[in-house]
């Protein structure tokens, strides 16, 4: 099984081969989640009904990023592999490193929401124009943007290879997108999307979605935009990056701004004190056994395990339990509410002013329950091939 840490240090270059193509995408989808809980944690230690434009901005992401894992799932079974997302290293420990990235970017941290976190939002979705070109001794890539270049060049290449081979030999397939079409997430399956998750069949639609996850996240041709307007026909908005500059800045970007310069339109309300400061290094055992605080953190975690084990059957061919994971999104919204109200059950930490807060801590055991829980109620084996996800 493919991790994050397995692929931490790779060079920074296309895959060479279709194997190597599925790791780079199981890559992609540890990629894209290591920023969900990051971006949970901002959003949800804002004080209820404080902050609301700031709030409803990172939820939009939050979301994105999800419809992002869908799209990477999309990729990884449309070339033959297998997505995986419901074990215990998928779940990075954080402060973490991302995927495939250069050692010189620093760890990733849970933070509440404050200046500091929305920097370190900033440094996740920062554009590949902003950093240099990765040269021949890079390690990793400094921007997510260059990574999925490489999975785009890695993709028009063998794809034309398999086609070489085919007409050289008809024996061989004549494509690299040889995965079932029932795995396939399509619009009908996740909420809201707006024809942003398609199903991906071919070189075209492979591509596709690459350009979706990349523009949202960092902008289209060096703009502030993405191209959700051109692709989708949606009301044109500002990428990922600039969404959380704008909150960091207190105003929002006009519509002649550019990606150097800093957002010049309508002043945004935010106030940074009305947050819950919490540890960014908490973990469950800071939490004494029988306590409230205990049971709620054990409760998110359970309950993010659901979320988890509700996607891996989405991308295993059970698109349709897609719908089921905004629901459960809501339900940990407040649960983690539930923590936040509470001070740090340490009282050094509480004379500090610091909070209880989710730590994101899955164990076999949290995957285990979360398949009792969410089962669905026809065999596993008759739509996914009976793959063992028992730990």
């Amino acid at each position: 099984m493919i991790t994050a840490t397995a692929l931490s240090r790779a060079e920074m270059r296309p895959p060479a081969d279709v194997e190597e193509l599925r790791t780079y995408l199981q890559a992609a989808l540890e990629v894209e989640h290591l920023t969900i809980p990051v971006y949970m944690t901002g959003m949800y230690s804002i004080v209820p009904g404080t902050n609301q434009p700031a709030y409803f901005t990172i939820r939009s992401v939050v979301l994105e990023e999800m419809l992002h894992m869908t799209l990477a799932a999309n990729l990884l079974n449309a070339v033959g592999g297998e997505p995986s997302v419901d074990f215990p290293e998928f779940v990075a420990g954080y402060p973490a490193h991302l995927p495939f990235s250069d050692p010189s970017l620093p760890l990733i941290p849970l933070r509440h929401f404050s200046r500091t976190a929305l920097e370190t939002f900033m440094l996740i979705e920062r554009p590949r124009s902003f950093v240099p070109d990765p040269g021949e001794e890079t390690t990793g890539w400094t921007s997510i943007g260059q990574f999925y270049d490489a999975i785009r060049q890695g993709l028009i290449t063998l794809e034309g290879r398999q086609r070489e081979e085919h007409a050289a030999d008809p024996t061989r397939p004549a494509t690299i997108f040889t995965g079932p079409p029932a795995r396939q997430i399509g619009p009908e399956d996740f909420y809201n999307s707006g024809g942003e998750a398609f199903p991906v069949t071919d070189l075209k639609s492979a591509l596709l979605a690459v350009e979706t996850i990349s523009d949202q996240g960092e902008g289209v041709e060096d703009t502030i935009w993405t191209s959700d307007d051109t692709l989708f026909g949606e009301e044109r908005q500002v990428a990922h990056y600039f969404r959380f500059k704008e909150i960091r800045a207190g105003r929002r970007y006009g519509g002649h701004d550019l990606p150097r310069t800093e957002p010049s339109g309508p002043l945004l309300d935010v106030t940074w004190d009305d947050a819950y400061p919490i540890d960014p290094e908490a973990t469950v055992d800071d939490y004494p056994e029988g306590t409230a605080v205990r049971q709620h953190a054990d409760a998110f975690n359970h309950r993010y395990a659901d979320l988890l084990t509700l996607l891996q059957y989405a991308v295993a061919g059970r698109p349709g339990r897609m719908r089921e994971a905004v629901p459960v999104m809501l339900e940990l919204r407040d649960l983690a509410q539930r923590l936040y109200r509470n001070p740090h059950p340490d009282p050094d930490k509480a004379a500090q002013g610091l909070h209880a807060s989710p730590t994101f801590e899955l164990l076999t055991e949290h995957f285990t329950q979360a398949r009792a829980r969410v089962a669905p109620s026809a065999p596993e084996s008759a739509l996914d091939g009976g793959v063992d996800r028992t730990g």
